[in-house]
């Protein structure tokens, strides 16, 4: 994916980066920034939620079958471990079930030390032609 940007536009506004993208394995990078913290001064939840979501939404894209022109998250679950105060995360996201109507994504996050900080489990929605 040479423009992540302008497939996903919200990646610009999240600040995510690409680092690797493969139909086995998508990796996005999300620096630490102030501006993405929360009180405390963690990333905050919603920023390693978006981050895990474009990452999942990209890897199931990448799997769609035959006639298939897109997907849309229909449930995520995320298990935080650990905050980051600082450095980058690293999103890894892979398919682990790719279907005619539903592709699952496990992504897990990590922290600049390679720590896991989170990881989810994301269902993806096959859409078809109307």
């Amino acid at each position: 994916m040479d423009d992540l940007h302008a497939a996903m536009p919200f990646t610009q506004l999240l600040g995510a980066t690409t680092v690797a993208v493969s139909k086995e394995e998508v990796r996005l990078r999300l620096d630490w920034d102030a501006t993405r913290t929360t009180a405390g001064g963690a990333l905050h939840g919603g920023a390693l939620m978006g981050l895990a979501d474009a990452g999942g939404g990209l890897c199931a894209f990448l799997n769609l079958p035959e006639g298939a022109v897109g997907t849309a998250t229909i449930s995520s679950a995320t298990n935080f471990l650990r905050g980051v105060r600082d450095g980058h995360v690293e999103a890894v996201s892979r398919p682990l079930q790719v279907g005619r109507t539903v592709i699952v994504v496990d992504t897990e996050i990590t922290d600049a030390s390679g720590r896991l900080v989170a990881r989810v489990t994301q269902t993806q929605a096959v859409q078809r032609p109307t």
